[in-house]
């Protein structure tokens, strides 16, 4: 997949024909996915384009949304920050540096997608100014649990999912080719850490997180973690640990059946299903205890 900034974007020669699939795109949802699969249709490869510095902390960073679109066959993305140039440019001419720079044959994107200053800029624009047919596409909706109403699938909809820990319906609003492929996972650098789990026979990892991630709430979930030396069930610490008195929010796994040293090894870790809350055990034989008995609830998912 190659990768471009919309500010510093240049020619590729000879430019290949490409369809343009248009959008903020925080990640895949299954909107995003109807997309994808009529611009697969046209048979030929896939530009895409994703929007960064919006409001508020992202469903995926920017390495993490590189890894879900090239799983997903884009082969060229351009990446926008909201917070350059990009407020100030004409709706005109936010478009037409695509189909300058890039031999476009189509362009898809949602009956709600609008870009350039003061997201003036509409589908009906694009079908004005665009040498190549312009694919709108209506917003797919869910039946929302809570009102009996059909809502759209959003990147809203999937952060307010994640707010309230509630990943199992996050994982079904979110692009699933396969496992791995489609659900919300956070990505992050194998660091050292305390190394007090490995004295009571619990080694985890420690991750470092980029700022802009949005979590999860403090808790402990059940999910998995994919590394360079294999995929694991695991056990994830999102939050403080109070029973050793360390009040700095941070990302610990325990990986079932794992052994080994992964420092440095950039891995992700799946967090599927909220386990409990973060406690305060009067002793690490009594935190002990209650892993052992996370972990038998893990292996009988």
């Amino acid at each position: 997949m190659l990768i471009f900034e919309y500010e510093g974007m240049g020619e590729i020669s000879p430019a290949p024909p490409a369809a343009l699939v248009l959008g903020g795109f925080d990640g895949l949802h299954l909107g995003h996915r109807q997309l994808l699969f009529e611009a697969r249709k046209s048979g030929f490869p896939i530009l895409m384009t994703t929007m960064f510095g919006g409001k508020g902390k992202a469903l995926f960073t920017r390495e993490e949304r590189r890894e879900i679109f090239a799983r997903a066959g884009v082969s060229f993305l351009c990446e926008a920050d909201l917070g350059g140039t990009l407020r100030k440019t004409p709706a005109e001419a936010f478009a037409k540096k695509f189909f300058s720079h890039f031999d476009i044959r189509a362009v898809y994107c949602g009956e709600d997608f609008r870009f350039g200053r003061d997201a003036l800029g509409t589908p009906a624009l694009l079908k004005a100014i665009a040498p190549c047919p312009v694919f709108v596409h209506r917003t797919v909706g869910y039946l929302a649990e809570e009102s009996g109403r059909t809502q759209k699938f959003s990147a809203s909809a999937c952060k307010n999912f994640l707010r309230a820990g509630d990943l199992p319906r996050l994982n079904a609003c979110l692009y699933t080719d396969d496992f791995f492929g489609g659900a919300y996972f956070v990505q992050g650098t194998v660091e050292h850490g305390r190394m007090v789990g490995r004295s009571y026979g619990f080694p985890t990892l420690n991750l470092s997180v980029a700022e802009e991630k949005l979590l999860p709430p403090d808790g402990v979930y059940g999910g998995l973690c994919a590394t360079p030396k294999g995929n694991f069930p695991t056990i994830v610490n999102i939050g403080a640990r109070p029973t050793f008195g360390v009040d700095e929010k941070k990302i610990e796994a325990f990986l079932d059946g794992f052994s080994g040293d992964l420092y440095g090894a950039a891995v992700r870790v799946y967090p599927t299903e909220f386990f409990r809350p973060i406690c305060k055990f009067s002793s690490a034989e009594e935190l002990k205890a209650q892993l052992e008995r996370d972990i038998a609830r893990l292996r009988a998912r």
